[in-house]
């Protein structure tokens, strides 16, 4: 039995197979599609049909929308392995662009005062998809190196903002539905073939903003392999995730531009349910180890977008 027990919400995107060797337990959040209820993330459903149905519900017009965790949700969830005498580390999607953390953090006080001897720790991953991911398979990694929870919890603190997002999407219209740009700019964008690319900032409570913009689906592709390039930290030894919103052709093109760049290990996945209802089909994102966020960024990726995206989820 591992010495603490890590909990993800299911927006950290961690492929079955690694997530199971892991030992890593996913709390899904639930979507909505035509005012059908479902979760996001089943045990016994494979992630990549519940994606394409999902995706193929949005193509086909769908609204879909995803709704918060509860603190009473997180609380049901850790209580077994308190039970155990085992501490617990829980990782939500970011602050900056989901309520869920607060939720988490409520939680985490509440069952500390409930079992007293045992500590949980809420961390904000400032981050969505397999960025929160890629840091809970760290976390796992020091777990298993036999860290305490404590210094993996003080470790996530230190390093969560080491971890870049870059992402592009498909179509505009996604964007102009959840207000994060207006109608003019998605029917100029969609007349011009503009593609923007977006990334996690770095603030406190990181959010999605806009950090350019390409003329064509290769060319934004390809200007997020650049940065990757220049921001990437030893690429040949470390993990690299790619999620895609049910576009695998272009993530595995996304892949081979990394590969010339030294990656090594990619993990390429269908990109998460929450974040990916107010991006849409289409979405490729890219998430990997590199220059701390906080630190100083090229003019063209300082400045964020008129209106970041932030989700209700």
């Amino acid at each position: 039995m591992k010495q603490f027990a890590i909990f993800v919400d299911s927006g950290a995107n961690i492929p079955n197979d690694i997530r199971i060797a892991r030992d890593i337990r996913v709390i899904p959040f639930r979507y909505t599609v035509d005012g059908e209820e479902r979760p996001c993330f089943t045990e016994d459903m494979p992630f990549e049909e519940t994606a394409k149905q999902f995706y193929d519900a949005m193509r086909a017009g769908a609204e879909a929308k995803t709704s918060l965790l509860t603190a009473g949700t997180f609380e049901e969830a850790l209580r077994p392995v308190l039970e155990e005498g085992r501490d617990a580390l829980l990782f939500t999607i970011s602050s900056g662009i989901s309520g869920t953390y607060a939720q988490a953090k409520e939680a985490a006080d509440n069952l500390m005062k409930e079992y007293p001897g045992r500590k949980v720790y809420a961390l904000d991953s400032a981050n969505a998809s397999l960025g929160e991911g890629l840091i809970a398979i760290k976390v796992a990694d020091l777990r298993d190196l036999g860290e305490s929870a404590q210094a993996c919890a003080e470790w996530v603190r230190e390093n969560t903002y080491k971890m870049n997002s870059f992402l592009t999407v498909d179509d505009l219209k996604y964007l102009r539905r959840s207000g994060r740009i207006s109608r003019t700019v998605a029917i100029a964008g969609t007349l011009l073939n503009i593609k923007p690319i977006l990334r996690a900032d770095e603030s406190d409570n990181a959010k999605i903003v806009a950090c350019g913009k390409a003329r064509g689906r290769r060319k934004a592709l390809e200007s997020i392999a650049q940065i990757f390039a220049e921001r990437a930290v030893r690429p040949e030894s470390s993990t690299v995730a790619i999620a895609h919103g049910d576009c695998l052709e272009d993530a595995k093109y996304l892949a081979r531009l990394l590969q010339a760049k030294g990656a090594n290990d990619i993990i390429i996945e269908y990109y998460d349910l929450c974040t990916g209802s107010h991006v849409g089909p289409g979405t490729v994102a890219l998430f990997f180890w590199g220059k701390d966020r906080r630190a100083a960024l090229p003019e063209a990726q300082k400045q964020p977008a008129a209106n970041p995206v932030t989700h209700k989820a």
